[in-house]
């Protein structure tokens, strides 16, 4: 068995260790920093991510980072580059090496070629008078005291900071950019700010037959049938063009039996509500849930408020849900 505070004790080195790494970064951050950063904004291409080993990994990290955030960017194994994958480096293209030594073999026999290509090269490296580090156009210091590893061997606190300086570039330039959430939800449309920012109603609003409409004449006995059979809890109710005259709800039919109304005498126009809330095709469906959110409702007729309201669909809080849009 393992004694529990001795695994705690060294799990808490090791985060202590890495924590260390990155707060020695914020006061490095200069001039070359900012000149990184205006490569980056000023770059027509794509930015190319490379690097070896634990290196690699990080900078797939930073080259999916950037991508997402506004900066064009994949990443390239030096290794593969050798072999004919260097070809994927162009005019106008940025290149981010990233080497703790700076004396990576396969890194190093790209940057001639990088060289004669004409493209701006910045180096995260943890040694400034490394090759790599004369090759490049910038050079930002990434080096540790130590690494995490009790052998000071495998690369853990080196990592982590290379890591931390790719996120401040990032963000940094995105920043610079006025990168906005629905640029990132363009980029992450599979993901929950994606359908927040750009579900429209029309994306998961009733259409049809599905939608729950009478005529002001009818009864209300039939508008309850109409309710139970399209299952939203309300009905609209149009006019012979299909413009919205009212909504009738649960609520409504709470307050009319509270009237004492005969379901068999009454007719819609009697009991509905006149006007009431009402969603648009192009409205984002997030709009949708805070207008549901605002007023305590949890349905709602859509419609075309330039052709004098008139319905085109419907939807409620499950439809939303089912979206993921709540």
């Amino acid at each position: 068995m393992t004694d529990p505070s001795q695994m705690i004790a060294r799990g808490r080195r090791v985060l202590a260790t890495e924590a260390a790494a990155v707060a020695a970064l914020e006061h490095r951050l200069d001039e070359a920093f900012a000149r990184a950063c205006d490569l980056l904004l000023a770059c027509k291409g794509r930015i190319v991510v490379t690097g070896m080993g634990k290196s690699g990994h990080v900078g797939n990290k930073i080259a999916a980072t950037l991508a997402s955030t506004g900066s064009p960017s994949f990443f390239l194994h030096p290794a593969e580059a050798i072999h004919g994958d260097l070809g994927m480096i162009t005019a106008g293209d940025v290149v981010l090496a990233l080497s703790n030594s700076g004396e990576t073999a396969e890194l190093l026999t790209i940057l001639p070629l990088i060289k004669r290509l004409d493209v701006p090269l910045i180096a995260l490296t943890g040694n400034g008078a490394s090759t790599l580090s004369r090759y490049a156009s910038v050079t930002l210091d990434v080096s540790v005291p130590e690494e995490a590893c009790p052998l000071n061997l495998a690369p853990t606190a080196s990592t982590t900071a290379t890591l931390a300086m790719g996120d401040a570039l990032a963000i940094a330039v995105l920043e610079a950019r006025g990168f906005t959430e629905e640029d990132f939800a363009r980029s992450h449309p599979g993901g929950s700010l994606g359908r927040r920012l750009l579900l429209h109603v029309e994306d998961v609003m009733r259409k049809g037959d599905d939608l729950p409409r009478v005529g002001p004449d009818a009864l209300l006995r039939e508008g309850l049938l109409e309710m139970s059979r399209k299952g939203l809890g309300m009905t609209t109710i149009v006019d012979a063009a299909g413009h919205v005259l009212g909504i009738f709800t649960d609520g409504d039919l709470r307050r009319a039996l509270d009237r004492q109304v005969d379901v068999h005498k009454t007719r819609m126009h009697e009991v509905m509500t006149v006007g009431g809330k009402v969603a648009e095709p192009r409205m984002l469906a997030a709009e949708a849930v805070h207008l549901m959110d605002t007023y305590r409702i949890t349905s709602l007729p859509v419609v075309n408020v330039g052709e004098g309201r008139r319905l085109v669909g419907a939807l409620n809080v499950h439809d939303l849900l089912r979206a993921g849009v709540m």
